[in-house]
C-alpha cells in the first residue's frame, strides 16, 4: 500500500506538470482583470489535473465500496462542466443543468441519497418522500459553496485540507481514512503549483477543481451517513464554514437587493484579505475558523448530546451572520 501511495503522489505531481505546460501552451489561461487580483495570465486547468488523478487512483486503490469508486470516476464529468465554464462561461442556467444530470444518476441509479438526517434523542429527522430533492438541494447547495470559495490563492485548497483533516480525526474505518488520504495528496502537490513554490508552473483550480471538490465532498459526506460512520449534525460540522459563508453572502445580497448569481468581491477570503494584506493569514483564518467550529460542535455532541449539537449548528450560524453583515462593507 506505501508502494501505491507513492507511486500515485508521483502521477499527481507528473499530471499537474503535465496538465500546465499543455495549457499555457494552448494558452488556457485567466487574464488579470479588475476582479482579478493576479498579476499575469495563469492557466485554470488545475481542476483537470485533479480529475485525471483522481480517475487513476479508481484503477490503483482497491476500495472495499464500490460507491467510492463511482463518487470519483463520475466526478470526473463536473470537472469537465468546470471546464467548459471557464472558457465559454456559461450561464447560470446552464452551468446548474449540467452539475445535475451526474448528481442525479448517483442519487436516483446508484442511491446515494439521504434519507434522514439523523437522530436526535427524542426524535429521528426523516425526510420520506423529500429524500431525493433534498440531496439534489442539498448537494448542488455545497458544490456552489466550494465554488464560492475559490477566489484568492489556497483559500479553497486549505479550507478542504481543514474538512479532511476533521474527517480523518472522525472516521475510524481505515479504508475511509485511505480514500480520505487519496483525495488529500493531490490537493498539497496542487498547492505547490498554486504558489508556484520552487518555480513550478502557476495553476488556479478553476471552476473545474471547485466543483470537482465539492461534488466530491458532497457525496462523500452522504455516503458516510448513509453508512451511518458518523452522526449527520457531526458531518455538517466539517463543513460549517462553507454552509455558513454561503449562506450568509446570499443572504446579504438579497438583503441589499444585489444580484445572488452575479461574481463580486464580497466573499469571507476577500474582506479578510483586505483586512489582513496577507494570503497566508486569510487562509490561515479561515481554515481555523472552520477547525474551531467543528471542535466546538463536537464537544458539544460529546458533553451534552446531538440534538444540542444541532441546536448550537443553528446558533452559530446565526451569530456568524451577524458578525458577517456587520463588517460586510
Amino acid at each position: 500500500m506505501i508502494i501505491n501511495i507513492l507511486i500515485y503522489s508521483l502521477i499527481s505531481f507528473l499530471a499537474l506538470i503535465i496538465i500546465s505546460k499543455i495549457s499555457y501552451y494552448l494558452n488556457l489561461v485567466e487574464a488579470p482583470n479588475k476582479r482579478k487580483i493576479h498579476l499575469k495570465p495563469t492557466a485554470y486547468t488545475g481542476g483537470l489535473g485533479l480529475c485525471l488523478v483522481y480517475i487513476v487512483a479508481v484503477f490503483l486503490f482497491d476500495f472495499s465500496s464500490e460507491k467510492l469508486n463511482l463518487i470519483l470516476s463520475i466526478a470526473l464529468l463536473i470537472g469537465i462542466v468546470g471546464f467548459v465554464d471557464d472558457k465559454y462561461n456559461l450561464n447560470v442556467g446552464g452551468k446548474l443543468s449540467l452539475q445535475i444530470i451526474p448528481i442525479i444518476y448517483l442519487i436516483v441509479m446508484e442511491n446515494l441519497n439521504l434519507n434522514h438526517i439523523g437522530n436526535y434523542n427524542y426524535f429521528r429527522l426523516e425526510l420520506n418522500s423529500f429524500s431525493v430533492p433534498f440531496t439534489i438541494i442539498a448537494i448542488l447547495f455545497l458544490i456552489n459553496s466550494f465554488n464560492y470559495f475559490d477566489g484568492l490563492d489556497g483559500v479553497l485548497s486549505f479550507t478542504t485540507i481543514s474538512t479532511l483533516g476533521i474527517l480523518l480525526f472522525l472516521i475510524p474505518n481505515e479504508n475511509i481514512k485511505l480514500f480520505l488520504i487519496i483525495i488529500l495528496i493531490p490537493i498539497l502537490f496542487f498547492l505547490c503549483f498554486n504558489f508556484s513554490i520552487f518555480k513550478l508552473p502557476k495553476l488556479f483550480l478553476g471552476d473545474s477543481g471547485s466543483l470537482l471538490l465539492g461534488f466530491i465532498m458532497a457525496f462523500t459526506l452522504i455516503y458516510l451517513s448513509i453508512q451511518k460512520i458518523a452522526h449527520p449534525i457531526l458531518l455538517a460540522f466539517s463543513i460549517s464554514i462553507f454552509v455558513y459563508e454561503f449562506l450568509s453572502i446570499n443572504l446579504i445580497r438579497l438583503k441589499n437587493k444585489k444580484n445572488i448569481f452575479e461574481a463580486g468581491q464580497d466573499h469571507l477570503h476577500h474582506q479578510l484579505f483586505n483586512y489582513t494584506k496577507s494570503i497566508f493569514k486569510t487562509n490561515l483564518i479561515i481554515s481555523l475558523a472552520n477547525i474551531v467550529l467543528f471542535i466546538s460542535g463536537y464537544a458539544i455532541f460529546l458533553l451534552i448530546g446531538p440534538l444540542a449539537c444541532l441546536i448550537s449548528f443553528t446558533i452559530f450560524f446565526i451569530i456568524f451572520f451577524i458578525l458577517r453583515s456587520k463588517y460586510s462593507n
